[in-house]
């Protein structure tokens, strides 16, 4: 009997790769869960047994990500996008037009800012524009005003592949406001300074699961400050109280999310990913940067993203080729993003090493083929 051809490789930044055992378990359950008769897909998100999955997806994040117990986890919906508005709605007030920093170090930051404009005097404290966006300004030059309601960083840019490899320190910069970082692309890869935090967000579906879930970490001083036109579905005091079932929450998608938590810790842990975040990363940057020039990548040593490397083909009129033959190759989803073009391939927690070790193969051979 023929063997089943292994799944392909697939690099997308997001809706991304998940892990084949959280996926095998899923399908497993779809019908049942645990003897219930129900799939969780059918559960009131108020009954016992999603309660259960709720609780258990709570408490094993908190351990994953030793966080505080002076922070609330919520899951909530409307992705990155949504919480550049939710953030300066909740934490902006009293009224609209307080004081916003936004350190701008990619296309998603960019966005941030923009999106913080429209309810709050929101400016760029620091911007990595005028170098092509190929490093992150030092801290020490980010130009942060007093009495700021919040100071906003993206720690990792999944477009442009920067990433910050801790949070600043805005107290060592003399700056008493607190800071949100998104942190959507690269959660449970490493772990989080929360000393340094003030609200810390992510979509799920880039590093953890299925769209449709966004985590927040709400530390508890800054509850309660949402301005007026803040919907109660995304003021952040309400679902805190509300333990996330103000309204309906993406229920399977917290399920899924369970399910890599678990896998994460059966691994090893964050501790574990940090570790082949950074295995993964260097063997394909070690190829770029030693290549020839047939491909490049224009990111700052020391702010290069292990999660998303993108790079270019020093003759782009090969990029059709590049990624037909990638396909056929069982290498899914490296194409770039339209906003900057080239390639990306996404590094997340649930690629292997076996996943980039066929990558750089393909791109050698190509290389070899086309150079």
């Amino acid at each position: 009997m023929p063997t089943a051809n292994p799944r392909p490789f697939n690099f997308s930044a997001g809706p991304a790769t998940l892990p084949e055992p959280v996926l095998r378990q899923a399908a497993e359950e779809m019908l049942d869960w645990h003897g219930c008769g129900m799939g969780v897909m059918e559960m009131s998100h108020r009954g016992k047994e999603f309660i259960s999955i709720h609780e258990q997806a709570v408490a094993t994040l908190r351990e994953l990500l030793a966080v505080p117990s002076n922070f609330h986890v919520l899951f909530m919906q409307g992705g990155g996008l949504g919480e550049n508005a939710i953030v300066p709605m909740n934490l902006a007030g009293p009224q609209p037009g307080g004081l916003v920093d936004v350190v701008v170090t990619g296309s998603w930051s960019k966005k941030s800012l923009a999106e913080a404009q429209r309810y709050a005097d929101a400016r760029a404290a620091a911007s990595n524009d005028a170098d092509g966006r190929s490093a992150i300004p030092a801290p020490g030059t980010w130009q942060l005003r007093e009495g700021a309601a919040y100071v906003h960083v993206c720690s990792n840019e999944t477009i442009d592949g920067l990433e910050m490899a801790e949070l600043p320190d805005l107290a060592a910069l003399g700056c008493r406001s607190p800071l949100v970082a998104d942190c959507s692309s690269h959660i449970l890869s490493r772990t989080i300074d929360w000393s340094r935090a003030g609200v810390v967000f992510a979509g799920a579906q880039k590093n953890i699961g299925p769209a449709g879930l966004t985590l927040v970490f709400v530390r508890d001083d800054l509850l309660g400050r949402a301005l007026p036109i803040c919907p109660s579905a995304f003021d952040y005091s309400v679902v805190a109280a509300h333990g996330s079932m103000f309204n309906t929450p993406p229920t399977y998608a917290i399920y899924v999310a369970g399910l890599v938590f678990e896998w994460v810790k059966a691994q090893g842990g964050v501790a574990e990913m940090d570790r082949r975040a950074a295995e993964k990363s260097a063997l394909l940057y070690n190829y770029l940067d030693d290549c020839g020039g047939f491909y490049r990548n224009r990111v700052a040593l020391t702010a290069r993203s292990r999660m998303n490397v993108p790079f270019f083909l020093h003759n782009e009129s090969l990029n059709d080729a590049f990624l037909a033959g990638a396909r056929e190759a069982g290498l899914l989803q490296l194409k770039g993003h339209k906003s900057v073009g080239g390639m990306r391939a996404s590094l997340y927690n649930a690629m292997p090493l076996a996943g980039v070790q066929a990558l750089v193969g393909y791109m050698k051979d190509f290389a070899r083929r086309h150079g």
